[in-house]
């Protein structure tokens, strides 16, 4: 399985998907998305997945059937794996060059095209899980793209396994693609009824073993201030420099969480980019908390910071909208407690303790949700998402990939046992 794997990962991470922030005139965000789209439609139909497609947006669906009798098979839900095609807009996905570190010993790495990239133990303690692992990173110049093709990978690999041991019994799965999840799109355009998956699993966690069944919520607030823009020489008394008022706004900020000072199940206000100029500027800031309480005060510090800085600054227009992004989705998972517990169970039976985690963040699957499409997240086995640091064990992925055959004959034999 690993040289299959391996091989696969690397085809994968050396295409450019990097997607492209503020993009609201076409989906997916870049065009180049979909060459790996594209690619993976081939391989499903050649594995023997024959409605393999992929729609004008990018994204794609296939079926393996399951290889039980008929009757059998309408006991046993539709389950669904989800990976994104996508890289992080921040950091380039362009001519990755895969390196893998063989036989790995706790010590720190060096990254071979920037000697300024070092991949340190004392920064990184998570390495030391891995001794004797094969660990793959890019050469320091990109990032790697473990976020998602390792799931991505992961999953075409699970097909394989599956269409290679016709032993392994299972019903019907069905494989989702997406573009543009690391804007927060990746559902923009996904049809759950025509996906027609009872449950579904998104394959791309972090550390081995985790099974993720909580997201934040999370809003985005966005002050915009009016000012009033005249010559500097001759602007005394009359001027009103909209990007000083932001910068009130900043200072206020100063006294809240933020993600640099928070960890675990804390909340964070983040302010992350300005525009504008002396006439009109605006800021956004992502809301964060994984309580609905927790929004709600975070989103009435704001208003008062609004008003705060309104009142010391009469002749500027100081605006703040506020618009839901999406909610934690252990609400909706905690409705049928099957869909995490299987996967746990998925987990054991690799040999590993596995371990409930929450993410930090957002994921596909949290949108789903709240479509009516329960989906937990499975570990992929990468570290240092977004970063040129990225890294992921070969290993890990092995064992993501036992996860997902596991996770595939549970769901069989609990039906069975109904």
């Amino acid at each position: 399985m690993q040289a299959e794997l391996l091989d696969r990962f690397f085809r994968y991470v050396k295409i450019d998907t990097q997607s492209q922030e503020g993009v609201e005139d076409r989906y997916p965000s870049t065009e180049k998305q979909k060459d790996l789209s594209r690619l993976l439609v081939g391989e499903l139909k050649a594995l023997g997945l024959e409605d393999a497609q992929m729609d004008g947006h990018g994204l794609v669906m296939a079926t393996l059937p399951g290889n039980l009798p008929e009757e059998d098979l309408k006991e046993i839900p539709v389950i669904g794996f989800l990976a994104h095609v996508d890289t992080s807009p921040e950091v380039s996905g362009k001519d990755v060059k895969p390196c893998v570190h063989k036989n790995y010993q706790g010590t720190d790495i060096d990254l071979p095209g920037d000697e300024k990239q070092v991949i340190r133990v004392s920064e990184n303690p998570g390495l030391l899980n891995h001794i004797g692992d094969d660990i793959v990173t890019s050469d320091g110049t990109t990032l790697l793209g473990a976020d998602d093709k390792a799931g991505i990978a992961e999953i075409m690999t699970m097909i394989a396994t599956l269409k290679k041991n016709p032993s392994i019994q299972h019903g019907t799965l069905r494989i989702g693609f997406t573009p543009d999840e690391e804007t927060g799109n990746g559902t923009a355009y996904f049809d759950v009824l025509d996906f027609g998956a009872d449950f579904a699993y998104t394959v791309d966690g972090s550390t081995v073993g985790e099974i993720e069944n909580e997201t934040f919520n999370a809003d985005a607030a966005v002050f915009r201030v009016e000012g009033i823009n005249v010559h500097p020489g001759y602007a005394k008394d009359k001027l009103v420099n909209a990007i000083r008022v932001l910068g009130e706004i900043l200072v206020e900020l100063n006294q809240d969480p933020a993600p640099e000072n928070t960890e675990d199940r804390q909340g964070y206000l983040h302010p992350y980019v300005i525009e504008g100029g002396v006439e009109e500027a605006t800021l956004k800031i992502l809301i964060r908390d994984f309580e609905k309480t927790g929004m709600d005060e975070k989103a009435q510090r704001l208003r008062v910071i609004q008003q705060t800085v309104q009142d010391k600054y009469p002749k500027a227009r100081v605006h703040l909208e506020i618009k839901e992004s999406y909610k934690n989705m252990k609400i909706k998972l905690d409705e049928d407690p099957r869909v995490v517990e299987y996967a746990l169970e998925a987990v054991r039976r690799t040999g590993l303790e596995p371990r409930l985690q929450l993410i930090r963040g957002g994921t596909d699957g949290a949108r789903l949700c709240f479509m009516n499409l329960l989906t937990p997240n499975i570990f992929a086995g990468g570290q240092n998402f977004h970063s040129r640091q990225e890294w992921v064990s070969v290993q890990a992925m092995e064992k993501a990939v036992e996860t997902l055959v596991n996770l595939v004959q549970i769901w069989k034999e609990k039906a069975a046992d109904r």
